[in-house]
């Protein structure tokens, strides 16, 4: 039996020999595409290929592609686990041919593949072709059956709908007929009885599609119509763990080898036995198994957990686990980080970014662990507390948790609402998910329409032809448009304009796009940002010209161009002074290199102190008054690496790269952004700020030239004024002084109004009347801040036995109220001191407040009403 690795090889080495170059899998977290937070196809890195933005290099290639689907259009997140074949994160194996060869070679190959090859029987495959649309014109498609005829019977060629069998990349851009390979893993015996052919794209879980064979021939316009393409292409996906599963014989893609090593490891770190079932024990078994693979890749190729976007995507997988092997494997610490290894070293020649960064993505997922098992429990609790009321009611509405309740977990516990919708699937309980998505509206207040985008088609104004970037060296360039759009964001429109040649840099690594000008003779359009779309380079503007199709002048803003140089070349110098001060594990996990500031986060797992920070500071300062060359080069990759270049985890390069070496020594890094020519031209490095900004994650705030000569002089100036304030030659030491003084003058201070307290306290024992057994004090008092009612409340506790005690006070033209109940007055009466707070004292002062059932104090703006604050809460007695 092939293991999995030698069944990727076999692919690898089988597309090799029929003439194509086997290139490295695109990072899973994608750049420069506003249409994707993650790779979800193994045609995403050469999406700019079948746009015509850009020429392949190779015409055939072939690889293997993490790919990562659980939200959007491919939403697989539901089943994972639950069913035996749905991944989050998985491996595409692919072939394509960009403008070469088409149906013929790509069917005969495929044939050719999996059963010469991979010895898959013939009677257990099946192959679709698309049957056409009447409706888009599109006919039947001969051509790929014909093909077909030539390797299988007719009769295991099924004609399939648009839906399984016309495959488009998106609502927009280029499309095409697919034919779909399906195999049949059922025994024998259930073979003879029910036909497979019956079975396939009917969701059996051992009649599945392991590969589909897309043949890419028109565009799609915004407008619903389809343009045959100049070129046409093949684009085929194969899933990796589909595959290992019918070549090992097994009936769940998790029994096969690709995750038998996962699991063994949670079966020794749980101290439980997987047993294969679909008991929810086994079903953690699986979720586990495949989402520490979905974490950690995502992690090494630079996406955090976070609170928003593709970070969140991450968060809700992490979760989803976590609260699997809490409730299912009772284990009740953190569990995933110990699986890191696992993965890393399975892949290690695959994938070999994970293994590299091993110890920091355990760190970051381990501290993910930490931060919600602190509130999952809590979580749980709450969700309880929702489902036990509802358990068999049986009015329609009655077995629903609210959407307000749903969002409180989410907002309040961290659960994403599939995690709550799988808890309250398995106690047979619908979500009002409605609701939830009103809640949520409200709290994003309106923030979807604030980012949605309405981008119309391109208009041609001149024959296309690939974008020359000329920006390294040139700033001000003879070009012209060559098409252009409209795009709306919020009621506002833009146009993007591509030019034949371009100064302009689209923002990317980090850089910040370029801004300028287009001069089309008198006319000036303002350049507002410049982006990539994939490879195009798009500028934005706020117009058109009257004259498009005319010859025009690109110019960039010089001093925000320069600026941003200085900040860039200064991050290279930042990221070896801080490997050199803080250690090898220091690798860049972001940065922002604008005109203004330079950001930068790096991997470290502790607070980079003030020490550390000036030493790093003195080494990049020793580096700029060096006047070091800036020398930058092109060169094969590989040879790049060898002279020691970094490379960045997560960024995607070609084979060609783009060397910037700052003293072969100190700092050779691969960067497509732009420098000083030597680093004297940077003047000065200033840091502004070092803080936090995720696990194992520190973020520095950095100036450089003018911008940190002016942040200098306006210090500089601050500290002159204090001293002129303090009337003191040496400011730092009249402010110790002051701060010694203060302190003693508060001590003196609390000593005067603890006196005062005693002494208010006595005159309101005075004042203490008896009400239905229960003792009642209630009285506006003169305190100079709300905590001393609170002390007033404590302190009249210990004279008083079954009180009730409400004092007032008007603080600065605020009101503030502090309700005391004994114990035994809460127990006998029900009286509860925080719901009087929220029902009898906020309304009637125009505030808010809450606490405990003993004690509790509120704050509001009306405090002129203290006196029926007072007699509400009497008339409770």
């Amino acid at each position: 039996m092939m293991t999995s690795t030698e069944i990727r090889q076999a692919f690898l080495d089988f597309f090799k020999s029929k003439g194509h170059e086997i290139v490295p899998s695109a990072p899973i977290v994608v750049k420069n595409d506003p249409t994707l937070m993650f790779t979800n196809a193994g045609m995403n890195q050469f999406k700019d290929y079948f746009l015509g933005n850009k020429q392949s290099p190779f015409p055939r290639v072939a690889d293997t592609q993490k790919c990562l689907r659980v939200s959007g259009k491919h939403n697989d997140l539901e089943e994972v686990g639950v069913d035996t074949y749905h991944h989050t994160m998985f491996e595409m194996l692919g072939n394509w041919s960009f403008g070469d060869y088409f149906k013929k070679e790509a069917i005969a190959w495929s044939w050719e593949l999996l059963t010469e090859v991979l010895k898959i029987p013939k009677d257990r495959l099946y192959v679709s072709v698309f049957e056409g649309d009447e409706k888009e014109g599109l006919p039947y498609d001969e051509e790929a059956a014909t093909e077909w005829k030539k390797w299988i019977s007719e009769d295991r060629i099924i004609r399939g709908k648009k839906k399984d069998n016309f495959w488009e990349m998106g609502d927009t851009g280029p499309c095409g007929p697919c034919s779909e390979i399906h195999v049949d893993c059922r025994p024998d015996e259930e073979r003879q009885q029910v036909d497979g052919k019956a079975l396939v794209n009917a969701d059996h879980p051992q009649v599945i599609e392991i590969w589909n064979n897309v043949f890419i021939q028109f565009n799609r316009l915004k407008d619903g119509s389809l343009q045959p393409l100049p070129a046409k292409h093949v684009d085929t996906g194969m899933g990796f763990e589909r595959l290992v599963r019918v070549l090992q014989n097994k009936t769940s893609n998790y029994d096969t080898d690709v995750f038998s090593g996962t699991i063994g490891a949670i079966e020794h770190i749980a101290g439980k036995k997987y047993d294969y079932s679909d008991s929810r024990e086994a079903i953690a078994f699986r979720v586990l198994a495949d989402h520490i693979r979905a974490i950690s890749f995502t992690i090494a190729d630079g996406q955090l957990p976070a609170s928003t976007g593709a970070g969140y995507v991450i968060r809700r997988i992490l979760r989803r686990a976590v609260r699997y092997y809490y409730s299912y494997l009772d284990y009740k610490q953190p569990l995933l980080n110990q699986l890191v290894s696992v993965i890393a070293n399975q892949f290690e020649h695959v994938f070999p970014e994970l293994k590299q960064q091993e110890a920091f993505v355990t760190k970051v997922i381990r501290e993910e662990e930490d931060s919600f098992l602190r509130t999952l429990e809590k979580g749980l609790k709450r969700m309880d507390e929702l489902i036990d009321p509802i358990r068999g009611k049986s009015a329609p509405s009655a077995g629903i948790i609210s959407g307000k309740d749903a969002f409180e977990l989410y907002d309040t516990y961290g659960f994403p609402i599939d995690l709550t919708r799988l808890i309250a699937s398995e106690n047979n309980i619908a979500i009002d998910e409605a609701g939830f998505e009103s809640e949520m509206q409200q709290q994003k207040n309106r923030s979807r329409a604030a980012t949605a985008v309405d981008t119309e088609d391109w208009q041609l104004v001149h024959a296309e032809v690939p974008v020359t970037f000329v920006g390294y060296n040139d700033l001000n360039v003879p070009t012209r448009v060559t098409k252009y759009r409209k795009v709306k964001t919020k009621n506002k429109e833009q146009y993007q304009l591509v030019l034949e040649t371009t100064p302009f840099y689209a923002e990317s690594g980090g850089q910040v796009g370029d801004t300028g000008s287009l001069q089309f003779g008198d006319e000036v359009i303002p350049v507002t940002d410049t982006k990539k779309e994939n490879d195009l380079i798009i500028q934005f503007t706020d117009k058109l010209p009257a004259a498009i199709d005319g010859a025009t002048t690109a110019i960039v803003d010089f001093e925000k161009r320069l600026n941003t140089t200085y900040n860039h070349t200064a991050t290279h110098l930042l990221h070896a002074a801080l490997k050199q001060v803080l250690g090898a594990h220091v690798n860049q996990k972001g940065s922002l290199v604008s005109p203004d500031v330079l950001r930068f986060d790096v991997s470290h797992f502790a607070k980079i102190t003030d020490e550390e920070i000036r030493q790093v500071e003195m080494i990049v300062n020793e580096k700029i008054r060096a006047n070091i060359p800036v020398v930058i080069k092109e060169m094969p990759k590989e040879e790049a690496l060898k002279l020691g270049a970094m490379a960045l985890f997560g960024e995607k390069y070609g084979d060609t790269v783009r060397v910037v070496t700052i003293d072969p020594k100190f700092s050779v890094e691969l960067c497509g952004g732009t420098h000083v020519p030597q680093t004297g031209m940077i003047g000065l490095f200033l840091i502004t700020s070092e803080s936090a900004v995720a696990a194992g994650v520190r973020r520095i705030e950095a100036l450089t030239g003018p911008a940190a000569f002016r942040y200098l002089s306006e210090k500089v100036a601050e500290y002159k004024q204090v001293g002129e304030l303090l009337k003191a030659a040496n400011p730092l030491k009249a402010i110790e002084k002051l701060i010694t003084d203060k302190a003693a003058l508060e001590k003196k201070v609390e000593r005067l109004e603890a006196k005062e307290l005693v002494g208010i306290r006595n005159s309101l024992l005075q004042k203490d009347e008896i009400i239905n057994q229960v003792n009642f004090i209630g009285d506006i008092v003169e305190v100079s801040n709300p905590d001393a009612l609170k002390k007033l409340c404590g302190d009249l506790k210990n004279h008083l036995r079954d009180f009730v005690v409400v004092l007032c006070a008007n603080i600065g033209g605020k009101a503030s109220v502090a309700v005391a109940i004994a114990d035994t007055v809460v127990a006998a009466k029900g009286l509860d001191a925080g719901q009087i707070i929220k029902q009898q004292v906020a309304p009637v002062i125009k505030g808010g407040g809450g606490g405990q059932k003993t004690l509790a104090t509120a704050g509001g703006q009306e405090a002129g009403n203290l006196q029926r604050v007072i007699d509400a809460v009497k008339a409770l007695l």
